[in-house]
């Protein structure tokens, strides 16, 4: 496994800060104009990438396939799965112009392929990577179409299990790339906290020796910063302009000022995860002299007397003899008069 991957010029991986994918999908409504909206606000919400989905709805799902329960919920029932996914395909003659206001705006462009023929489509773009959903880690046959153009994959796990990851890991490396990125998610939209389990995120890091991400399908922000908390390297989340807009994804994604106030909230759990050394900062350690304490006289010392435990009492500031000398201060003697009150020195010591 590569320690880290490059995507569009920014580096992924451990000690860099996390990837973060705005994940427009379909809530464009196959509006070119709506889709330039939205890369445009991702740049305002200080995201790193915006993904898109890449697909013919003929080569997705067949005449009769029904809807999933959550587009049921929030689109009209009556409406075929794939009418529904018709009406939100981004044309193909948009792309260039979509990957050049992205590259204007400084993010990164991503997309999700479904078929050969689409990933074909996406590199010949020149895409820096690509983004796979969930149902793809079950699919051997587009995972190694996916690896062969060498790029960085990116691919999300929900509905899997630990031996469907792992399958789909050796079918990937099989096929000669080793540019992969495994997302924890759960497919269910919107998705409960109890059900992100992280911890399965943390082990497919571990067990199948790639590097790990989050895909969050939640109401909150919850669930992306115990991620970032616990190492992953790609948070991926729904992104819209409006979450009553129609679609079926709207609802469950973040609008704008959502986005913004998740970012804020990702960079500031990162930055206080720090180092990992523990030693005082620069805005600390200029406390330590005025927090802590020094050895005081108790009482009177005359010059000569051996000094006991009973003379000491530790006060601030912190002094020439530190608490940690404790030990060595008692039973020394004095070298000449203590005054009541006063800070020990190493000169009032023999």
């Amino acid at each position: 496994m590569s320690t880290t991957l490059t995507i569009g010029g920014r580096t992924v991986g451990p000690g860099h800060p996390a990837f973060v994918i705005a994940e427009a999908g379909v809530n464009h409504n196959g509006s070119v104009d709506l889709a330039l909206k939205l890369v445009d606000a991702a740049r305002e919400s200080k995201v790193d990438c915006i993904k898109f989905q890449t697909y013919k709805a003929e080569r997705v799902a067949t005449a009769d396939a029904p809807k999933a329960s959550y587009q049921l919920e929030v689109t009209d029932p009556k409406e075929s799965q794939i009418a529904m996914l018709k009406a939100l395909e981004l044309d193909h003659g948009a792309y260039p112009g979509l990957m050049a206001a992205c590259a204007k705006a400084g993010l990164v462009f991503m997309s999700t392929p479904y078929n050969e023929e689409d990933i074909d489509f996406l590199v010949n773009l020149g895409v820096p990577a690509l983004k796979l959903a969930s149902i793809h880690a079950a699919e051997p046959s587009l995972l190694r179409a996916a690896a062969a153009p060498g790029v960085p994959v990116i691919l999300s796990t929900g509905m899997c299990t630990m031996a469907e990851v792992k399958r789909a890991v050796e079918v990937f490396h099989g096929a000669g790339n080793r540019k992969l990125i495994l997302l924890q998610c759960t497919t269910n939209y919107p998705s409960a906290v109890a059900d992100a389990n992280l911890r399965a995120m943390v082990a497919m890091g571990e067990q199948l020796g790639v590097m790990m991400g989050y895909s969050d399908h939640t109401q909150s922000d919850t669930a992306c910063i115990a991620a970032i908390a616990l190492g992953a390297h790609v948070i991926e989340k729904h992104f819209t302009l409006d979450k009553t807009m129609p679609g079926p994804d709207q609802p469950t994604s973040l609008e704008p000022p959502e986005m913004t106030r998740l970012m804020t909230a990702i960079r500031e759990a990162e930055a206080a995860l720090g180092t990992g050394v523990k030693t005082p900062p620069a805005s600390e350690a200029r406390n330590i002299p005025g927090m802590r304490r020094g050895i005081v006289a108790r009482r009177a010392i005359k010059q000569g007397a051996r000094i006991a435990a009973e003379d000491l009492i530790l006060k601030r500031p912190l002094s020439e003899i530190t608490p940690a000398q404790w030990d060595e201060v008692v039973g020394s003697t004095a070298a000449r008069d203590i005054a009541e009150g006063a800070a020990l020195k190493l000169a009032d010591l023999t």
